[in-house]
């Protein structure tokens, strides 16, 4: 086991070194109502964040060789599910992702999509894990040993390997805008992780990406209600911003069976940053 460095609750960067939490900086923001309503954490303290990365350590092994990586829906309208939706629909080819212990990944199984980002959101920095590794095939991960993350490359590796139609996840503004310049098939982007972005950047993610989460950011909520085609969500927003990101999530809300939930009365993030 390696280090792992991950931005978590309220973007809290946190350091896993050999499976244990070794540091844990203070966070952005007070109040998550998906952590109040799954986690019961009522107020995000660097504490309640070590404990909460220790539960993920000990449930399913994040950030360990026994990374459990396949999963079911969690959320109505997480990225990860919509992503998996569009893998199980044949709407993409594959889906380039980051998944700690192996860093950028090529998916192509719904489970496999849904375990590895529906259970961890920002991956700063990686260590490879051989067991995570094997689980996801080496021939599908970027870098098998060093875990590197670059997503620009991931899709470059994805359109080698013959998949045309290829989904990505980012949450860089300026990788984003690598990404839509780029040729050799279909790319959609989804923006994730987003905490804490500047106006500028907001603005730059809106104009790029098919789809947008909201986090628990001021900037893409002001943009985004201007502009996007479509949001689904309340406490926590997800925008399309093109024509296909408004196809994907009318897909997701149909394999739904229709909105079920619209999140009233669970409240915001506190403060949006």
């Amino acid at each position: 086991m390696g280090e792992h460095v991950i931005e978590a609750l309220g973007k809290s960067r946190v350091t896993v070194r050999n499976g244990r939490v070794v540091d844990v900086s203070e966070p952005l923001i007070d109040y998550c109502p998906l952590f109040h309503k799954y986690r019961g954490i009522e107020k995000i303290t660097s504490e309640a964040i070590r404990q909460n990365i220790e539960f993920r350590i000990k449930d399913f092994g994040m950030c360990t060789g026994n990374r459990e990586l396949r999963m079911r829906d969690f959320l109505s309208f997480g990225i990860s599910e919509i992503i998996s939706t569009l893998i199980e629909e044949g709407e993409v080819d594959a889906a380039v992702m980051v998944c700690d212990g192996a860093g950028t990944v090529i998916v192509t199984e719904p489970e496999l999509a849904q375990g590895i980002g529906g259970r961890i959101s920002g991956v700063v920095e990686t260590s490879p894990e051989d067991e995570v590794i094997g689980s996801i095939g080496p021939e599908k991960v970027l870098d098998p040993e060093k875990a590197t993350i670059d997503q620009v490359k991931g899709v470059e590796r994805a359109f080698e390997m013959g998949y045309d139609r290829v989904a990505v996840t980012v949450a860089d503004p300026a990788e984003a805008e690598r990404l839509r310049e780029m040729d050799g098939g279909e790319i959609y982007i989804f923006a994730v992780h987003l905490t804490g972005i500047d106006y500028r950047g907001a603005e730059k993610v809106i104009n790029t990406a098919d789809v947008v989460t909201s986090c628990a950011s001021k900037y893409i909520r002001r943009i985004a209600d201007r502009r996007a085609l479509l949001k689904v969500g309340s406490a926590i927003p997800v925008y399309a911003c093109t024509k296909n990101g408004k196809r994907f999530i009318e897909l997701r809300i149909k394999r739904m069976g229709g909105i079920k939930d619209s999140g009233k009365g669970s409240g915001s993030p506190q403060p949006l940053v």
